[in-house]
């Protein structure tokens, strides 16, 4: 019997042996699981692709660090045979790496040669985020000569920045975000530097939606709205005193100057692009006092300064029936600014006194620019396009059509623009082809 249980026991231990051994051989097979390390670093992570501007190797000339004594002696050789060594041109070049965001801010750290002399920088932050920054240079040729004493060249050549932001199945698997800021720059000028423009900086936000995403039918709902990021300013009086102006940047008043006492410029003006991007979204009614709007095209530099005569007693302000009547405008009435008997209109009818107090946001709301649109599109070669333009300040509401085709990487779109007769934009038809570049395998940085 004893030996039975001895038999049995050694037969368990060898047993419970052979699958310790088995265990520890099983798992030493695999490598450990980062699945949990990879799914919370994975979005720190992220792609760059960049347009280069590099120097191509010229044929039959290899290239070399400037100075080398295999550049002199390839120089040499060229000059001996009657010639020069043929010039490069710098071309635009596709390339990818990585970069890792170490900051809540969205700092990135990537290897300089990934962005090095990049013109266009792309960083997709996961599959469906993406950003996106673009460099571009301008020539605008206005005119040839200036007008009267003015000097100078009628044309210029400025640069500006683009910045987007894309979020692909944003609160939906269906519905796509995008935001852009175009037209990033200095101001620009032409014939007079002081009287430069700045650029038109935009800011666009936009929805789209894939009401039908088979494989043959795909429709598209879209919508985007503009806001201009310039902050401008119309004749404002700023201090109060009922005068535009009439001092120095500095507050010497001789009753000349743009400027009023505390040195606030009172005259229309727009704010520096580093400004206007804030201020532009207060400008029309947060900001400012009450504003000299011109009668007859032309402003007088003062608010106000005549009054209302309702002759008809039709409670409609009647000009070419003698009903506006001066009340201070000329020093000889009087009458001082702020006076009860200071006129509160221009010389059009057109209230000027506290008119700064009638403006809201919603005259802010009033330059938002509205884009509504519909796309179709058969697999993916043709689309058709409706959609409907409406700018309220602009007094712009027209619908627009177009037609896309697209085939063998290249394509073709057409867009038609109906409205009212007399409208500059009536009938209006834009053309435009574009051709497909592949991201390139060969160009890979880590």
């Amino acid at each position: 019997m004893f030996k039975i249980l001895l038999v049995i026991k050694t037969i368990f231990i060898s047993f419970a042996l052979v699958i310790i051994y088995n265990s520890i051989s099983f798992s030493d097979s695999y490598p450990p699981d980062f699945s949990d390390l990879s799914a919370r670093l994975s979005p720190s992570v992220v792609n760059i692709s960049t347009i280069m501007s590099v120097d191509p190797i010229a044929p039959g000339a290899p290239k070399f660090p400037p100075g080398s004594p295999f550049e002199d002696f390839f120089n040499d050789f060229f000059e001996k045979r009657g010639g020069q060594r043929p010039p490069r041109e710098r071309n635009p070049q596709q390339a990818m790496g990585s970069g890792f965001i170490i900051d809540p801010s969205g700092l990135i750290v990537t290897n300089n040669h990934v962005i090095e002399k990049a013109v266009t920088i792309n960083v997709i932050l996961s599959d469906n985020r993406s950003f996106g920054l673009n460099a571009k240079i301008f020539h605008q040729h206005l005119t040839d000569l200036g007008a009267g004493g003015e000097k100078g060249k009628g044309y210029s050549t400025d640069f500006g920045f683009d910045i987007g932001y894309l979020h692909k199945e944003f609160l939906s698997p269906r519905l796509d975000l995008g935001v852009t800021v175009t037209n990033i720059g200095p101001k620009v000028s032409f014939i007079d530097p002081a009287q430069a423009d700045p650029q038109p900086t935009n800011f666009t936000l936009g929805f789209n939606y894939r009401l039908i995403d088979e494989q043959f039918n795909k429709l598209n709902v879209i919508y985007d709205v503009d806001k201009l990021l310039v902050g401008s300013y119309a004749d404002m009086d700023w201090n109060g005193d009922g005068i535009i102006g009439g001092c120095d940047k500095e507050g010497h008043c001789e009753g000349l100057g743009e400027y009023n006492s505390n040195g606030k410029q009172e005259t229309a003006h727009t704010d520096p692009i580093y400004l206007g991007i804030f201020t532009s979204w207060v400008d029309d009614w947060f900001l400012g006092g009450d504003r000299d709007i011109p009668a007859n095209n032309e402003s007088d530099g003062k608010i106000g300064g005549y009054d209302w005569n309702d002759n008809n007693n039709d409670g409609v302000i009647n000009v070419d029936q003698g009903e506006i009547i001066e009340a201070g405008i000329n020093p000889n009435d009087g009458i001082n600014f702020g006076d009860p008997d200071w006129g509160i209109y221009n010389q059009d009818g057109v209230k000027e006194v506290g008119n700064s107090k009638d403006r809201s946001i919603k005259d802010e709301l009033k330059k938002l620019i509205h884009h509504f649109g519909l796309e179709y599109w058969y697999s993916k070669y043709f689309a058709l396009r409706a959609g409907y333009y409406y700018d309220q300040e602009g007094k712009i509401n027209n619908p627009t059509f177009g037609v896309g085709l697209r085939f063998a990487g290249y394509g073709f779109d057409f867009g038609f623009t109906s409205g009212e007769p007399g409208h500059p934009l009536t009938n209006t038809m834009r053309f435009s082809l574009n051709m497909e570049i592949n991201s390139p395998k060969q160009v890979i940085q880590p």
